[in-house]
């Protein structure tokens, strides 16, 4: 099983993501994760990628890519994968087909979390506070936000006319959000 969750930054991807990774033993590919362990190694790449994230603008599409294949590669025996923040474009989405279609692999699902775009602020701004995360500090997320509206909105009609994409309300809780996935991806 291969899916992407989808939806803006602080929507809760990744905390559901977890949450199928414990349940269905799924490996989890966070871009968001990737991203801040190359910064935090301090590496030509994460120097790069340090800049382009404080701007509030996304990383380029190779750099997205190749840490993406890289990380599938380094997993030959999961039992599925789970993309966090990725793809974000249509060429991205593209990518990610034929990177899946050359090891034979498919896409299963695309779930997006809707949420409210105040709420969500609200939410990332309380954990901005709590985590001091510097990608969710309320300017650089509002950049975000706007970065995700433009480019990444598109997929949706791209992942619905492949009949991958289905909703979740992104707004619940965390374990009416996670049994409300788990009934999509029961579904199969």
């Amino acid at each position: 099983m291969n899916m992407v969750i989808f939806g803006p930054p602080g929507a809760g991807k990744g905390t559901q993501a977890k949450q199928i990774v414990r349940d269905r033993g799924a490996v989890q590919l966070s871009t968001g994760d990737m991203l801040r362990a190359e910064i935090a190694s301090s590496s030509s790449i994460g120097q790069q990628v340090e800049s382009i994230i404080k701007a509030g603008e996304l990383v380029p599409d190779e750099i997205v890519c190749a840490m993406i294949d890289k990380n599938i590669d380094e997993n030959p025996d999961a039992a599925g994968f789970i993309f966090d923040g990725f793809p974000r474009t249509i060429a991205q989405a593209e990518s990610l087909g034929e990177l899946l279609s050359e090891k034979k692999m498919k896409l299963d699902h695309v779930i997006r979390l809707s949420v409210d775009d105040r709420s969500l602020l609200e939410r990332i701004t309380a954990r901005f506070e709590d985590q001091g995360r510097k990608d969710d500090n309320p300017e650089t997320f509002q950049v975000r936000l706007a970065a995700y509206n433009e480019q990444t909105a598109p997929l949706l009609p791209y992942y619905a006319d492949q009949g991958l994409l289905k909703e979740v309300d992104g707004m619940r809780g965390i374990d009416e959000v996670a049994l409300n996935i788990a009934n999509v991806l029961d579904e199969v």
